[in-house]
C-alpha cells in the first residue's frame, strides 16, 4: 500500500501553476521556485521536481512522459507474468512428457 501524500493534488497543480508563470516573467525567473516554494511552506526540490514533470508532459522538456511510464509499467509488469505462465506451463509440460516416457509396469 502506497504511503499517504504530504500535499493535495489541488496544491501540487497550483503550486506548479504559480512557479511556471513566474519562470516565464524574466524579471522574476531567477529563483522563482525557491521563493514560491518558501510561500507555499514546501522544499524547493519538492516544487522543482513537480515543474521538471510538468514541463515534461507539456512537451516543452524532453523526457518520457507520465503516460508512458505508466504504460511501460504495466507492459513490464505484463511480461513478467507471461513469462512465469511460460515458464509453468513448460514445467508441466516436461513433467508430464516424462510420465508418458517411463515404462508400465505390472
Amino acid at each position: 500500500m502506497a504511503a499517504p501524500r504530504k500535499y493535495s493534488d489541488e496544491l501540487r497543480e497550483r503550486a506548479t501553476r504559480m512557479a511556471v508563470e513566474a519562470r516565464q516573467d524574466p524579471a522574476t525567473r531567477s529563483g522563482a521556485i525557491a521563493r514560491v516554494a518558501g510561500q507555499l511552506g514546501m522544499h524547493p526540490e519538492t516544487l522543482r521536481s513537480w515543474v521538471r514533470r510538468a514541463e515534461i508532459d507539456d512537451g516543452t522538456r524532453p523526457g518520457t512522459t507520465t503516460t508512458d511510464a505508466q504504460r511501460l509499467a504495466e507492459l513490464e509488469r505484463e511480461n513478467r507474468e507471461l513469462r512465469r505462465a511460460n515458464h509453468i506451463l513448460r514445467t508441466a509440460s516436461a513433467f508430464f512428457a516424462a510420465e508418458l516416457d517411463r515404462p508400465i509396469s505390472r
